[in-house]
């Protein structure tokens, strides 16, 4: 049944919604499974207990929704995730766990997750994420949402910091800089930028000197925060 299209859920569709719960931990797994199986409007249609399971499972059973946790033993679901998503009319996938950090939020969006959730989330909201997902809305509990917004805030900051910064050198010290964010030699600069060795060094030393900085490291990382690497 590799490759089966599942399901369209259409607007206004009061049919249950199949979910997929996957969770290396058996009692997670019935917890979630006795408490989505209480909720109105939905129903488990199966568990899988590792990231590998996940294809056969829902090629079995055709969730509307995957819950799916991250760190498991043989595959993670960030790949499961991608895998799932790569497939034709995949079913959507709210990942639930208690790693919260930028780089799994993230990764799981990424890899096209519609959701993330904490494991602490009141069931009932668990509940109803997973209705809203299955009518094609994301979700994200407001605990992430707020820390991605954070993250964007300092990164905004990072950003217009840097570019400020950047703007206090040459044209020909810029194009030294950027080099040297992409992390070229003195050598390689001087070859791609059509000057001597010499010169290069005399630029790299002004260029510490005007931005205040101590080593070419530091210039690597403003030029990533400028976005310019």
């Amino acid at each position: 049944m590799a490759g089966v299209n599942l399901p369209v859920r259409a607007l206004g569709d009061d049919t249950p919604v199949r979910v997929l719960v996957v969770d290396d931990d058996a009692l997670v797994r019935a917890g979630l499974t006795m408490m989505l199986d209480g909720a109105p409007g939905i129903i488990v249609v199966g568990e899988a207990t590792d990231g590998d399971e996940v294809s056969a499972m829902v090629d079995a059973h055709a969730p509307d929704v995957v819950l799916m946790d991250l760190r498991m033993p043989r595959v993670d679901g960030i790949t499961a995730t991608r895998r799932l998503r790569a497939r034709p009319r995949p079913p959507e996938i709210i990942v639930l766990t208690t790693f919260d950090t930028d780089e799994n939020i993230l990764h799981a969006l990424r890899a096209g997750a519609s959701g993330f959730l904490l494991k602490d989330t009141p069931p009932a909201r668990i509940a109803e994420a997973v209705r809203q997902v299955a009518a094609g809305e994301p979700i994200l509990s407001p605990r992430i949402t707020r820390r991605l917004m954070d993250r964007v805030a300092v990164q905004a900051g990072a950003y217009a910091r840097a570019r400020a910064t950047l703007a206090a050198l040459s044209p020909r010290e810029r194009d030294v800089v950027i080099a040297i964010g992409q992390g070229g030699s003195n050598t390689e600069i001087a070859r791609s930028l059509d000057m001597t060795l010499a010169t290069v060094k005399t630029h790299v030393s002004h260029i510490l000197t005007k931005l205040d900085l101590d080593n070419r490291t530091q210039i690597a990382l403003l030029v990533h925060d400028a976005d310019l690497a």
